[in-house]
């Protein structure tokens, strides 16, 4: 008989600021099993949620990272984080199976650090993004919504500071997306179009997607009693 495989397996991580190795879990490929994937591109998982371990959380200071995070740590970051997360840590383990709660702790707790430590603004957003999924996971509309506009900001900031150069169709999607969810209609449609009207993108899946949930949009202002923005048209091909 073949031994029972885990969905769980351990790796190594070195903390940057404490310089001490503790383990972190990861789920096994062979165990995410997706169910659905939400039109914001949340990922909904049978059984395990792999999504539980993406933050690495050194049990010795508490510094939480991901993998995109900058793998280093300036004077000036460690001050910071010294006094907003350190002083008040206590030894806490999270190399295990991990609960929702335990999740969302490792979630805000990664973003307060992301910001101690100056981290991109994408990955602070993919951050609020994920809380906001997290609690989606858990029907708090509320909560949800909240994290939604923070993530939302946060995606603007991107586009606005590196999403032109890299003619991003999936970000500008993703705003728009938000947008939608936020019921903010004429500020969707204007995304949404701008992915289809620009000649420049070449994005075939981001293009279709655009243009289902324009027409999603122009449902629901339909449903609200609301007229169509007029640069929110997209072009007949």
């Amino acid at each position: 008989m073949l031994p029972l495989v885990e969905p769980l397996f351990s790796v190594k991580v070195k903390c940057v600021y404490c310089e001490i190795e503790f383990n972190t879990s990861r789920v096994r490929p062979s165990f995410k099993k997706t169910t659905k994937t939400d039109t914001d591109f949340g990922i909904h998982y049978k059984d395990v949620n792999p999504e539980y371990y993406v933050v690495r959380v050194c049990p010795f200071c508490g510094l939480a990272t991901t993998e995109n995070f900058v793998e280093s740590i300036t004077r000036a970051q460690r001050s910071a984080f010294e006094d907003k997360v350190k002083v008040n840590w206590s030894m806490k383990d999270y190399s295990g199976e991990r609960s929702w709660d335990e999740a969302m702790q490792c979630y805000k707790l990664a973003l307060v650090c992301a910001q101690i430590k100056g981290e991109k603004d994408r990955i602070i957003a993919g951050i609020l993004h994920h809380i906001a999924w997290l609690y989606r996971e858990k029907e708090n509309a509320e909560q949800e919504i909240r994290f939604l506009r923070f993530a939302l900001n946060a995606y603007i900031e991107v586009y606005e500071t590196e999403g032109v150069s890299l003619n991003n169709a999936k970000l500008m999607f993703l705003i728009g997306e938000l947008h939608r969810r936020l019921g903010e209609f004429n500020e969707a449609v204007k995304w949404f179009a701008r992915v289809v009207n620009d000649k420049r993108i070449m994005d075939a899946a981001m293009i279709k997607a655009s243009r289902d949930q324009w027409a999603t949009t122009r449902e629901d202002m339909i449903a609200a009693k609301m007229e169509m923005p007029e640069d929110g048209i997209i072009e007949k091909k």
